[in-house]
């Protein structure tokens, strides 16, 4: 009767104080990151100025950043699988930090597009291993919730990016607004470095079996093989990208050189789309963490209403829409991020503790592609249609449908799969022993 009990700890870490402590260094470089990550997003114009580049030119530094990201995934899952959390996110930390000033200094468009690709690499290290921190000190029931907090931290960073470096950049300059930025990611490397710990003591994941690239290939291949990892990829892929998209870099130009609205109102509706992400994050995190059944629904039904909210922006007579339409609009892009989190919420049951950087990794490279592919593409009809942000910004259609189109044809041999899964977990949970019986009770000569 003792043996159970403490099978199921070793299983289910208890969380508490120093979870939550531990977890918070991880996230706080996470945080940083998506500082760095976004800064770009206030300084499209400033950085086409700068480097005299057009729309083209300017879509390849988040083009490149995004890219690097999003080969960096798998990589990434399996350096967290093998070497462990810490280790990765240190990594991460100075690297995205060297990107940053190496960007803030770049005298040239090859030198900053370098730098951005650097920042890109060291970023791709930050929130997979965020969630593996989260599965290592906190129950499994808190999966959902604790994946979602750590998106509401990161948009966070998004929101400072808005908030305090735009200001900066437009009042300081260029050099000063992004060298002192850089500043953030040393301050979260010493805690880093000195405090943090891959998992709490008596919670020990088995160590991952050795064979150099034989693991690597049976990582991805068991992985990929699940339903859940691919539908989870594509959950990832159809909901993130349309507010990517327009808080990396579209968006702005787009408020100001199409919407004609000045740069401060332009900047008040990006913090407006982080502001109902970091709302809707807890939202949605509560709804997936009570009722898994809710996942799919709410997935598609972001994806719906993201749709129907840009049709209407795009197709609204005149040259502009109205204010109370794009306020609208970013209210929804809003909603993509925490969509975008339960692609996890698939692939992590869908595999073992061992896999499950892998598993993030592959889902975590869904979005990125598709933001990846949207940035590019809008930059191309940018210069190719003179400028027509209608025709260009048809794209996040293309895409939704696409995603639309998978996740309905992977959904029922993923949910078939989790609850056949999690039956065999419910036959195998030990059965309490039953009580002795009394001696008076007990049959003579036993």
């Amino acid at each position: 009767m003792t043996g159970a009990p403490a099978a199921t700890v070793a299983q289910d870490p208890p969380g508490g104080r120093r979870a939550v402590a531990v977890w918070g260094i991880g996230v706080a470089v996470y945080f940083v990151a998506v500082i760095f990550r976004t800064s770009l997003g206030v300084a499209g114009l400033d950085a086409a100025d700068r480097f005299h580049v057009n729309a083209s030119a300017l879509a390849t530094f988040s083009l490149l950043q995004l890219l690097v990201y999003a080969g960096m995934q798998i990589p990434v899952g399996l350096m967290v699988d093998r070497l462990g959390t810490k280790k990765v996110l240190t990594l991460g930390a100075v690297l995205f930090t060297a990107g940053q000033l190496g960007f803030a200094l770049s005298p040239s468009y090859g030198m900053a597009l370098a730098a951005r690709a650097l920042l890109g690499c060291g970023d791709a290290m930050t929130f997979i291993s965020v969630l593996r921190l989260g599965t290592r000190w906190f129950p499994a029931r808190r999966g959902p919730l604790m994946a979602q907090l750590a998106g509401l931290v990161g948009m966070a960073g998004n929101l400072v990016s808005t908030l305090v470096l735009a200001p900066v950049l437009h009042g300081a300059g260029w050099t000063a607004a992004f060298a002192g930025s850089a500043a953030a990611g040393l301050v979260v490397l010493v805690p880093l470095v000195l405090f943090l710990r891959d998992h709490p003591q008596g919670h020990e994941p088995p160590a991952p079996p050795r064979g150099g690239g034989g693991f690597v290939r049976r990582q991805i291949r068991e992985s990929w093989s699940e339903p859940g990892t691919r539908l989870g990829l594509w959950v990832h892929f159809t909901t993130q990208f349309p507010a990517m998209v327009f808080l990396l870099l579209w968006g702005m130009p787009f408020l100001v050189e199409d919407q004609g609205l000045p740069r401060s109102t332009a900047g008040g509706l990006l913090t407006l789309v982080v502001a109902s992400n970091m709302a809707l994050g807890l939202v949605y995190g509560q709804i997936v963490g009570r009722r898994q059944s809710s996942r799919i629904p709410l997935a598609l039904g972001t994806v719906g209403l993201t749709a129907l909210l840009w049709a209407a922006v795009l197709v609204h007579p005149g040259d502009r829409a109205p204010m109370w339409l794009l306020v609208t609009l970013c209210l929804v892009l809003g909603s993509c991020g925490p969509a975008s989190m339960i692609g996890f919420d698939f692939a992590r049951p869908a595999n073992p503790p061992g896999r499950q950087g892998t598993a993030s990794g592959i889902t975590n490279m869904g979005g990125f592609l598709a933001s990846m592919t949207t940035l590019l593409v809008v930059g191309i009809l940018l210069d190719a249609t003179g400028d027509n942000y209608r025709i260009a910004f048809s794209t996040v259609f293309v895409l939704e449908a696409l995603g639309i189109t998978q996740i309905l044809r992977l959904r029922g041999r993923a949910l078939a799969r989790e609850r056949d899964r999690e039956r065999d977990r419910e036959r195998e949970r030990p059965v309490p022993a039953p009580v002795a019986a009394s001696a008076e009770s007990s049959p003579a000569g036993v």
